[in-house]
């Protein structure tokens, strides 16, 4: 009877043994399996994109709309920095617009009449071009009749001797000679007088010519103008600064009253409209992870509530290891004549974006478990 049992105890002990054997290698397996299909990794952060604040025009801060930790919504005011000064430089360099565009116009009204006073000039040219035209006739047509009347006297002076013709006739030629002669004068004169006219009219059409300027250099000034309008508009504007999107603040190293400097940072914002979990895997695990993949996130700060969320890109560097590759510089590399005999996989960067975050829950740097979930 107590052979039976003992028997009995050594069997079932047995079967115990080869049943605790059995389950714990079909774990072993299953965990193997889920390891590499599905890859997991408590080396995880949470990170989201961040900007520096810092203002674009100097100046006195008269209004801080936000304090440190605060969350904000797009378009919220942040921050006042004293806008006189730039309200003043805008209202100059409008002034100064206004008054090129005057001056322009007054240009462009004298231009306006001086080219005027140069088509006047060029009827007054061309009608003592006329003058002279006449002139010139006049001289040939008396010179032509002073010519006759001369040749007639010549011919009659000889006759007179030999009574072929009366001392009447004579003096009636010398008479007309003489008159034409007077007559050729006054239109030799009359006809210097209109070339005189003619000299003058060309040259107060060359003084008129002269005269009339150009609206060009005026002109090219007008970008310049608007230029400095555009700028002191935009410092304006740059006065009160408003949230690009919703986002978290921190960082806040500054408060009203304080003198704000171009570039000199404020405060940071937080981008909470996406957030991501960075995990670190081996470089062997990542032949099973591919971007588009599902996948869970677990925040240690709630260990009990799971986040879905999408890898969105596998990292393809990072820093290499001295002691593997040896110091890169200039020259040869430096390879250290070690050998270390445990050799560590290489981890690389994997993003995770975060589906429907709640906002108030992610922090940038907060430790994550991150496990793929596959297609």
């Amino acid at each position: 009877m107590n052979t039976d049992t003992s028997q009995s105890s050594k069997l079932l002990g047995r079967c115990v043994s080869i049943a605790i054997a059995t389950t714990a290698l079909v774990l072993g397996m299953i965990v193997l399996y889920r390891s590499n299909y599905y890859p997991r990794t408590d080396d995880a952060e949470v990170f989201a994109n961040f900007i520096g604040i810092a203002p674009q025009v100097d100046g006195p801060l008269l209004r801080l709309n936000v304090r440190d930790n605060q969350f904000v919504k797009k378009g919220e005011l942040l921050y006042e920095i004293d806008q006189r000064p730039y309200q003043y430089a805008l209202e100059s360099a409008l002034s100064e617009q206004s008054a090129l565009e005057g001056q322009i116009s007054d240009e462009s009204r004298k231009i306006a009449a001086l080219v005027s006073a140069v088509s006047v000039s060029q009827a007054n040219i061309r009608s003592a071009e006329a003058d002279v035209t006449n002139s010139e006739q006049g001289v040939n047509r008396a010179r032509a009749e002073w010519t006759y009347a001369n040749d007639n006297l010549h011919r009659l002076e000889p006759l007179l001797t030999k009574q072929f013709v009366t001392v009447d006739q004579v003096d009636r030629a010398r008479t007309s000679e003489a008159a034409q002669a007077q007559a050729l004068q006054q239109a030799e004169s009359q006809l210097q007088l209109a070339r005189s006219e003619l000299n003058s009219a060309l040259a107060r059409h060359e003084q008129a010519q002269h005269a009339v300027t150009t609206l060009e250099p005026l002109i090219n000034q007008r970008g310049a103008k608007a230029a400095a309008v555009k700028s002191a508009r935009y410092n304006l504007e740059n006065c009160r600064v408003y949230a690009p999107f919703d986002a978290w603040v921190t960082n806040l190293t500054i408060s009203e009253g304080a003198y704000a400097h171009i570039g000199q940072q404020l405060f940071t914002l937080i981008d909470a409209r996406v957030w991501w979990a960075i995990g670190n895997f081996r470089e062997g695990q990542l032949r099973r992870i591919t971007p588009g993949m599902r996948a869970d996130v677990y925040l240690l700060s709630r260990p009990n509530v799971r986040f879905s969320g999408v890898v969105d890109s596998i990292g393809f560097g990072v820093t290499p290891d001295p002691d593997v590759i040896g110091t890169l510089q200039s020259g040869l590399p430096d390879v250290q004549r070690n050998l270390n005999w445990v050799h560590l996989a290489s981890r690389y960067p994997v993003r995770v974006r975060v589906e429907n975050p709640p906002a108030e829950l992610f922090r940038v740097g907060e430790s994550a478990v991150v496990t793929i979930r596959g297609d």
